[in-house]
């Protein structure tokens, strides 16, 4: 099983997940920043978009409660920065990270692991810059905030488990990375980091918008932060997500049990 490859190596998946970050920007001046100064750049032009551009920012209310339109847009896009990394390195991880598989006794699945962790780590980074901000533009903390301790593990075990299939898969076949690659533009606009997926007018369309896991993430971002709806407000959403999430786990560990001996023949 996945989790038993684990058991003794906590502390290496930590180390390694912290080289990651460095061997990703090494050979830059200031290394794994990087990794913050690209996704706060796209901050900063939103910022300077809707706060400056578009009177204020004011003019784009998707929470229809006052909150200005670029911090509706900030909380939606730290969760996504995170989606983004996790599901296109992680698809990557075992055929980047090839060596751990044909020259090194270390458990495949660890790869994943600390791959997807190296990117948690600049997603906490990124969550704070957020929540100054926040604090800075005057939203007022609410208790609703810890959901955000909720969110962030679910979030992360779920683009790992997903990994668990998607990257012995890409190791296989590179088309099937090229695919990942392709459609992660259209999941950008498909789920709901711009807009909110709530008031879509048709009421089938925006049923459908339960299905889109990362819909499910960005909405439970903007509950903790902006609206302080309790967890599992929304039942009917919740449902769907865990059932979801149980497919996920299930084949993730079907299809990793069943390619992972041919890895090191294929690498």
């Amino acid at each position: 099983m996945i989790w038993n490859d684990h058991k003794g190596f906590g502390k290496q998946i930590f180390i390694l997940a912290k080289n990651e970050l460095i061997k990703t920007y090494k050979g830059a001046v200031i290394g794994p920043l990087w990794a913050v100064v690209k996704p706060v750049f796209t901050l900063f032009v939103y910022w300077f978009a809707f706060a400056i551009g578009v009177r204020g920012g004011a003019a784009r209310d998707e929470l229809g409660n006052g909150t200005p339109y670029f911090i509706f847009l900030m909380v939606g896009f730290v969760p996504w920065f995170f989606i983004n990394d996790a599901i296109l390195m992680g698809s990557k991880s075992i055929r980047a990270n090839s060596q751990f598989v044909t020259k090194v006794s270390f458990p495949v699945s660890a790869i994943m692991s600390y791959v997807t962790l190296s990117r948690l780590f600049v997603h906490f980074f990124l969550s704070i810059l957020m929540y100054v901000y926040m604090l800075l533009a005057g939203i007022q903390p609410m208790w609703s905030n810890l959901e955000f301790f909720y969110y962030c593990p679910l979030m992360f075990m779920f683009f790992l488990a997903l990994s668990w299939s998607t990257a012995p898969m890409c190791a296989f076949s590179r088309d099937f990375e090229n695919m990942i690659v392709s459609f992660m533009s259209g999941l950008f606009w498909l789920s709901g980091i711009i807009y909110n997926s709530y008031t879509i007018e048709y009421d089938w369309l925006r049923k459908i918008m339960y299905f889109n896991p990362i819909n499910y993430f960005v909405n439970g971002y903007r509950k903790a932060f902006l609206t302080g709806a309790p967890l599992f407000d929304n039942s009917t959403e919740t449902i769907i997500f865990f059932a979801e999430f149980a497919v996920i786990i299930f084949l993730g560990i079907f299809n990793f049990t069943r390619l992972r001996k041919r890895l090191p023949d294929v690498l």
